[in-house]
């Protein structure tokens, strides 16, 4: 999320609102641990002006690619957004 709003931030993009409720799929192993195989963003994003809402919507992939979790982590991650104005 954070580099998603440095980006926004850096395009002139005025975002008032931003919630997520991400979801993953587990794949649990014989001996009762496990490990994620996916994870699924679904960021509900706000900006100010309709203008902005393909450009904030193109950023997530950026922002997915300097993420430094996402980087981190051995399984892909996916995002789902939905970006819209306060009037919408």
């Amino acid at each position: 999320m954070l580099w998603f709003l440095s980006l926004c931030a850096k395009a002139g993009i005025v975002v008032v609102d931003y919630s997520d409720n991400a979801t993953g799929t587990m794949q649990e192993t014989e001996d009762g641990g496990g490990h994620f195989t996916e994870v699924r963003l679904h960021p509900i994003v706000t900006v100010s002006n309709k203008t902005m809402i393909d450009t904030a919507n193109g950023l997530h992939k950026k922002a997915n690619q300097l993420c430094f979790i996402a980087n981190s982590c051995n399984f892909p991650i996916h995002h789902n957004p939905i970006c819209m104005t306060q009037n919408d």
